[in-house]
């Protein structure tokens, strides 16, 4: 219990500093596409954030692996975060490093419990477009072949394949451009889908929430129907026992009343004396 209260603290210590490098990996990554004409020193500083910041969510990984109780179960429930942090070990795979940050960064924002649903595909949507138009300008800017030469033409491009629209002004020629559509594709088509699924579910429980409401109001109302003919009953009943005791009652106060009449002068009940 200890070493999880641990692991929970520390992905809790480290959800901001985390989000902060992957910031600055963005930047780092984004400079030298954007600017490939700068110094030396600042593509060698870009470089080096990039490594430092990849080395800080392997040591992040390491740290919760380290920390968690069962450690089989933290890798087998963190697949992608294994990925992330392997994958930049691989030279020619050197443009994955974006997608291993994206990974990592959804990982731990859907951590937070006051991150919502329509924040984080918001986020994915926005980080997906800004990392893939970089990655295929970084990609197809050299290609003999190549159309997608500047930025702008790299941002609709990435525009056109998330939404699946594809006009085809722009497309990548080479192979690992081309890997990076497909990505583009199917990250495209699954937040649709999530965001699609979102609004249905919403949608779903605004109605079961009304047809609740609108039960417990009927639910009251025959209640109260209930209550009020019980009412009555008791009423009536109560009027007819009323009614049924009044009656001996008068009756009682007649009797009296009779047996109590005065008696006429010149009338008497004994026998008259005769002289």
């Amino acid at each position: 219990m200890k070493q999880r209260t641990a692991q929970v603290r520390w992905e809790q210590r480290m959800q901001t500093p985390l989000l902060v490098l992957a910031v600055a990996f963005g930047l780092a990554y984004a400079a030298p596409i954007v600017a490939p004409d700068a110094n030396g020193w600042v593509i060698t500083l870009c470089t080096i954030t990039e490594w430092v910041v990849w080395g800080t969510f392997a040591v992040d990984y390491l740290v919760r692996l380290a920390l968690a109780p069962a450690k089989w179960l933290f890798a087998r429930k963190h697949p992608l975060d294994l990925v992330a942090v392997v994958l930049p070990l691989v030279q020619p795979l050197r443009l994955l490093r974006v997608v291993s940050t994206l990974l990592l960064v959804g990982r731990r924002a859907r951590m937070a419990p006051q991150i919502t649903l329509t924040t984080y595909v918001g986020g994915a949507v926005v980080g997906l477009m800004m990392f893939g138009s970089l990655a295929v300008l970084h990609v197809e800017r050299d290609a003999p072949n190549g159309n997608i030469k500047t930025l702008g033409d790299a941002v609709w491009w990435s525009f056109t394949t998330m939404t699946t629209v594809g006009y085809g002004d722009h497309a990548p020629t080479t192979g690992l451009g081309r890997v990076l559509a497909v990505g583009l594709m199917i990250s495209g088509i699954a937040l649709l889908g999530v965001v699609t699924a979102n609004i249905a579910a919403w949608f779903i429980s605004r109605f079961e929430r009304d047809d609740a409401e609108e039960r417990k109001q009927t639910a009251l109302l025959q209640a109260l129907a209930a209550e009020v003919r019980a009412l009555r009953e008791q009423v009536a009943a109560l009027s007819q026992a009323g009614a049924v005791t009044e009656l001996p009652a008068t009756a009682v106060q007649a009797e009296a009343g009779a047996g109590a009449m005065p008696t006429p002068a010149g009338l008497s009940d004994e026998p008259a004396v005769r002289g």
